[in-house]
């Protein structure tokens, strides 16, 4: 298994870090936050991302893709963190253009799949019905009837749910299991409320009222969508790892910035062994994170991989680098002193950000006791 970027990996990022710096920078997302922006990111940057074939980094050239595999997507999402830049490339691209890839039929994947990676529609993921990300509690129901299915239930935090063109949304077949169904925007009886959190990114709650769709609308056969899920999931984790990574190492150099240039005493700050001392344990935490997430990135590519082990890497990336970020961001708050909490600093926008990315797709507990239940029996 290879913990480092190839050189085509580097140039990526090389391109990504520079995309970012100068059309995304992290006064971009204070102005989206200002203006109360609906979809919380610039529809023109989400276009030219596209046009440098982000959206097609991780499937196959016969569905339009770049079959780059998903360790490409790592440089990106390091970027994306490392600006606070946000996208719908995690919800429609990483999580719902995976279930199309996995789960979907010939139709709809040209239709629904093309249209995502070329950017002119964007699809979210309709999953969790708690506060707490737990997929195997679906209770929304998807009731068989004569034109298709009846789909009743309620849908929380869903990333980029406001103004997404459809859902996929994961419901609980009787008799069958769990399912996934196409359901687009309009369809009646599907309401869609925006839901407000700290980071003043786009998540939203759908209310579905006996909505009707057709047999085509379901992915895969009824009751198989569990497989499909666990992959989905596992790479959109994988990623929020990365991200949470970039914002981290960001994070970290501002401080260290910061630790050289504040003075008291008439010395710098960083002089003082205490301080010292604890950004050298952060820097250890940074490094171990970085290990646990390229292990995640390259298992999601290993085809020699058990589903087992593969999900076991993914749970250990996701739960190290969400541990890692809020222990960064919280010492980051602390070394700035009374600035740090303030608005004017970036070091609490990062804060927020990494406070819902460490609870999005499951929290450090989710996937230590994940982590935990996939060992072997007799380890």
């Amino acid at each position: 298994m290879n913990l480092v970027y190839s050189e085509d990996h580097r140039l990526l990022a090389d391109s990504a870090r520079e995309f970012l710096a100068a059309r995304s920078p992290v006064s971009r997302q204070r102005e989206l936050r200002d203006k109360g922006s609906a979809t919380g990111f610039d529809l023109q940057l989400w276009q030219d991302a596209v046009a440098l074939g982000w959206s097609a980094i991780p499937f196959p050239e016969n569905l339009g893709g770049l079959d780059f595999g998903c360790m490409g997507l790592g440089p990106i999402f390091e970027s994306i963190g490392s600006n606070l830049s946000a996208s719908p490339l995690l919800s429609s691209v990483v999580l719902s253009g995976s279930l199309l890839h996995l789960q979907g039929n010939p139709q709809q994947q040209d239709y629904w799949l093309s249209a995502a990676i070329s950017g002119e529609r964007r699809l979210a993921l309709a999953l969790d019905e708690r506060a707490r990300h737990n997929p195997a509690q679906v209770a929304l129901q998807a009731v068989p009837n004569a034109d298709g299915y009846s789909l009743s239930g309620d849908k929380f935090c869903v990333i980029d749910g406001v103004g997404a063109d459809a859902y996929l949304v994961v419901a609980r077949v009787p008799e069958a299991g769990i399912s996934l169904f196409l359901v687009p925007a309009d369809a009646p009886g599907l309401s869609v409320k925006a839901l407000p959190l700290i980071d003043s990114r786009n998540h939203a709650q759908l209310q579905l009222r006996q909505v009707q769709v057709g047999h085509d609308a379901l992915l895969g056969e009824a009751g198989s969508a569990t497989g499909a899920l666990n992959i989905a999931l596992d790479r959109a984790r994988v990623c929020l790892a990365a991200e949470m990574l970039g914002m981290a190492e960001k994070l970290f150099a501002m401080t260290l910035d910061y630790l050289k240039t504040r003075v008291q005493f008439d010395v710098a700050i960083g002089s003082f062994q205490s301080l010292q001392h604890r950004s050298a344990q952060l820097y250890v935490q940074l490094q171990l994170a970085r290990s646990a997430v390229m292990a995640g990135l390259a298992a999601l590519d290993d085809t020699g991989l058990s589903d087992v082990e593969r999900q076991r890497l993914a749970s250990l990336a996701k739960w190290k680098a969400g541990l890692m970020a809020l222990n960064v961001a919280n010492e980051a708050v602390q070394m700035h002193g009374g600035i740090g909490v303030t608005d004017e600093l970036d070091v609490g926008l990062f804060l927020k950000r990494i406070r819902v990315a460490q609870a999005s797709l499951g929290d450090a507990d989710f996937h230590c006791e994940r982590y935990a239940d996939l060992m072997p029996a007799h380890a």
